[in-house]
């Protein structure tokens, strides 16, 4: 056990916009913190790129440009990261988790695909690994999955995990307006990055869901075992589709655990779907986060917040390092990995699925039937069907019942080539209850 005089010395890599509220909380809220912990948590080094970059608040003598010598260093008890990437970063963390220093970190990307060697090294050494902040930014999700829900089976995790892509669809529903224009805007009000790739095309979604699956199934699962869509193909057309089915348009990630002939399997995936404008993620907008976690005994849960920003994502590391400190104090250990289910991850392919399907046809007489016929022919079953327009501007609108995806995407192919059918001009998957 370690001395409760001691201070608890914290080296941190990186001093960026959550960074640099680390270091304000640290030192507004010192006394508080101490109180708190045991013993008073004290900065011993901040590794940045640049030294001669203004960073108001940071001491310059805690500064260096030499992260390795950082987390190695004689008397650091917790290294604390917020860097991102996957190299050096992950370099530098087994090399802190070696030499005996806990860590912290707020890295999606690496710990959705490196969790299990970090974890063993942590293991390795008997230090702690915590990393609240890699999802979801304030909100407190993975605690709750890895701590509070331990006791239950967890059957189904749906969130938006992701704030530039909710705040463009919001906007979508709100005005009417494009992609390509509300991500425009987007960027101009900071929700957006230069290049938006990473949240608009699903990867950083993707990241948070492979972290969620992992916690909630007891199962590793990492970013490449995720099927991933992007919004940039969501045009208005849909939007108004889903607002006259009561419906709003969500990237969401959705992890399962899932029953079949085989035994149990997990199925998680991250893409645009329509769900009822009743359901509690429907009302979350703008930039914010929502996870929806359903379990057995404890039922439906809904955690709800800012998702990103420097004071929340800085919140939620500080959250872990007092967990941490606190350990460090009373000579005990968190949660380590959990991953004895090594449930399979089932594709795609598998995956239980509702489609809305918007078709360009022909007006004419039997149109409707040798549409249907395909559908039966591939064992899907029609919820909703809708007629729109005549002549050149007649449309189809289909929502089916629950079926595997591969049937539905092959429907949807054998479609596209019938005579009379001038164009599929969007798919969507639907989430929620059938309607």
């Amino acid at each position: 056990m370690s001395d409760p005089a001691k201070p608890i010395r914290v080296a941190l890599l990186g001093c960026g916009t959550v960074g640099t509220e680390i270091v304000r909380l640290l030192t507004e809220q010192a006394d508080e913190l101490a109180s708190r912990v045991g013993a008073r948590v004290e900065l011993a080094g901040v590794a940045v790129r640049r030294l001669g970059k203004s960073r108001p608040g940071v001491p310059t003598e805690l500064l260096t440009t030499d992260a390795a010598e950082l987390v190695t260093r004689p008397g650091v008890d917790v290294v604390v990261e917020v860097i991102g990437g996957i190299e050096p970063t992950r370099t530098w963390l087994l090399e802190a988790l070696k030499a005996g220093k806990s860590v912290v970190s707020a890295n999606k990307t690496l710990l959705a695909d490196h969790a299990g060697e970090l974890f063993a090294a942590a293991d390795e050494s008997g230090v702690d690994l915590y990393f609240e902040a890699a999802v979801a930014g304030a909100i407190p999700l993975l605690r709750p999955l890895r701590e509070s829900l331990a006791g239950d089976r967890i059957t189904r995790v749906m969130g938006i995990v992701n704030g530039t892509t909710n705040f463009i669809l919001s906007a979508m529903d709100e005005t009417g307006a494009g992609y390509a224009e509300t991500l425009d805007e987007a960027a101009r009000l900071g929700y957006a990055e230069a290049d938006p790739t990473a949240d608009v095309d699903g990867y950083d979604a993707a990241s948070k869901a492979a972290i969620l699956a992992s916690l909630a199934f007891h199962t590793r699962v990492t970013a490449s075992d995720v099927y991933r869509e992007g919004i940039s193909a969501v045009t208005p057309a849909d939007v108004s589709a889903a607002r006259a089915l009561g419906r709003t348009i969500k990237l969401l990630a959705i992890c399962e655990r899932v029953d079949g002939p085989d035994g149990e399997s997990v199925a998680v995936r991250v893409h645009p779907a329509m769900i009822p404008r009743s359901h509690p993620l429907a009302g979350v907008n703008g930039a914010f986060n929502a996870v929806f976690v359903e379990a057995e005994a404890a039922g439906q849960l809904m955690f709800y917040g800012r998702g990103a920003g420097g004071a929340p994502t800085a919140s939620a590391v500080l959250g872990d390092l007092v967990a941490v400190a606190r350990n460090l104090v009373v000579g005990g250990r968190g949660p380590r990995e959990s991953a004895y289910a090594d449930l399979p991850v089932r594709p795609i392919a598998q995956a239980s699925t509702r489609y809305h399907i918007s078709l360009d046809v022909a007006d004419r007489a039997g149109v409707l039937a040798a549409v249907a016929a395909n559908f039966a022919e591939h064992e899907v079953s029609i919820a909703v069907v809708r007629q729109e327009g005549r002549a050149d501007d007649a449309s189809l609108v289909i929502v089916t019942h629950s079926a595997a995806d591969s049937a539905l995407r092959s429907t949807v192919d054998k479609i596209a080539g019938l005579p009379f059918v001038h164009e599929v001009v969007s798919v969507m998957r639907v989430e929620g209850e059938e309607q």
